[in-house]
């Protein structure tokens, strides 16, 4: 028999020491295959790690029974099958299966004030599966943050994506549905909304104006908010957001394994200065011509055009006959718009032909500019968390996965919320 499974870290750290690799929650895929690698029993799951010159170690943890038979074999022969060279390395994945309880800590944040909230472990009032659960949030006008630890890791020199599904069951008109990367040490009892984080992902709703896709990479200690708009769902179905940052620096937001926006961290960010700026010493020369339009010297006032009255008096007028001067006073004739009036005489305008365009002061290489060959990477990677405000509580979690392999990430979204996802017209 199986012991009991190892809780979070140690048993991924011990499985990864010994060549083999035990999931968060449910089986860990292979880059190649993409399929589950072997099963525990129970929620105790194994799988394998391919090295780059695919040798195979099937040690287990020294706490964990050796499985009877061939087991070992088998495994080996799938990993070696299915992953040719080198395999993606899983930092984190979790189904929020049994047991799902003691990888996550919640925050004690807001709860003296009363205002923490309670996350309900559930697959929904709709759900394509109902043994697919996740953590929703429960209650309206309150404070929610869960978090997780992982073993620590930099994405320095590698892909990093980041993924999730959300469902926002309560028709959401004001909060988010986004998690948090975190490094360092993290107090996760009193992990909220002040506590620093490096990656912030996810939508964010609120009213007609925002409804986008959050992405926001802190460096030095500022958060640094995309600059491009990517809408995101609306709709009270799950989706699959997924961020992939590349060691070129270079980044992709996917929504339901379809691409929305993707380029430049370097272009998308103001993480660094600008390379160039405008030279401040730079003047505009006195003989500058950036008139584009010139009055025509062709073109000259009528003569007498000024004489004519904006008003004539309506000769069609005539003085009403009870019309008394002494009692009424004198009777003048009303006015009427002169329709030989033109208005203020304007003088026609030209292209000048010396019009050199709008001045703008040269380019220079900018003194505070320096480059960072690492724009994309994070130092320490350790926590994953969820903090959020609902006015509206029912949002729900689910499949959350941290891996350097964007196939495997999206062959996981196919096994997952693509197989379990509702079909909104079997529940209206």
């Amino acid at each position: 028999h199986w012991p009991a499974p190892q809780a979070g870290a140690r048993h991924w750290a011990a499985g990864r020491q010994r060549g083999t690799r035990a999931s968060a929650s449910g089986p860990l895929l292979s880059s190649a295959s993409a399929k589950p690698i072997g099963e525990g029993r129970g929620s105790d799951r194994i799988g394998v790690k391919a090295s780059t010159s695919s040798r195979l170690d099937c040690r287990r943890p020294p706490e964990m029974a050796i499985r009877r038979g061939s087991s070992c074999a088998v495994l080996a022969l799938l990993a070696l099958a299915s992953v040719a060279a080198v395999s993606a390395d899983v930092f984190f994945q979790e189904k929020f299966e049994d047991g799902w309880e003691s990888r996550w800590v919640k925050s004690e944040w807001k709860k003296d004030e009363n205002m923490a909230g309670e996350w309900n472990h559930t697959s929904g009032k709709w759900h394509g599966d109902a043994e697919d659960k996740g953590i929703q949030t429960s209650e309206d006008y309150r404070f929610y943050a869960i978090s997780a630890e992982y073993p620590e890791f930099s994405n320095k020199d590698k892909t990093l994506v980041l993924q999730f599904t959300v469902k926002h069951e309560q028709k959401l008109d004001c909060g988010g549905g986004y998690v948090k990367l975190l490094g360092g040490d993290v107090d996760q009892k009193k992990f909220g909304g002040d506590t620093p984080y490096s990656i912030m992902f996810g939508p964010d709703i609120c009213g007609y104006s925002t409804k986008k896709v959050h992405t926001i990479l802190t460096k030095d200690g500022k958060n640094h908010l995309i600059k491009k708009d990517v809408p995101c769902e609306t709709d009270q179905l799950s989706h699959v957001y997924t961020l992939i940052i590349r060691p070129d620096a270079t980044y992709s937001i996917l929504i339901d394994n379809e691409e929305k926006q993707t380029g430049s961290i370097y272009e998308h960010w103001d993480i660094l200065p600008p390379k160039e700026i405008k030279d401040p010493e730079a003047k505009k020369p006195e003989d500058w011509d950036d008139k584009e339009y010139i009055p025509d010297p062709e073109d000259v006032k009528p003569e007498g055009y000024d004489d004519i009255p904006k008003e004539v008096t309506d000769p069609d007028a005539k003085k009403p006959e009870d019309w008394d001067d002494e009692e009424d006073g004198e009777w003048t004739a009303p006015t009427i718009p002169n329709p030989e009036y033109k208005g203020p005489w304007k003088q026609k305008k030209i292209k000048n032909p010396n019009y050199q365009g709008k001045w703008k002061a040269p380019m220079i290489a900018n003194p505070d500019f320096k480059d960072d060959p690492y724009i994309y990477a994070f130092d320490s990677l350790k926590y994953i968390g969820i903090e959020l405000w609902q006015v509206k509580s029912g949002t729900l979690f689910d499949n959350i996965l941290i891996t350097d392999d964007a196939a495997l990430a999206k062959t996981f979204a196919e096994e997952t919320w693509a197989k379990h996802k509702e079909v909104w017209s079997h529940f209206t």
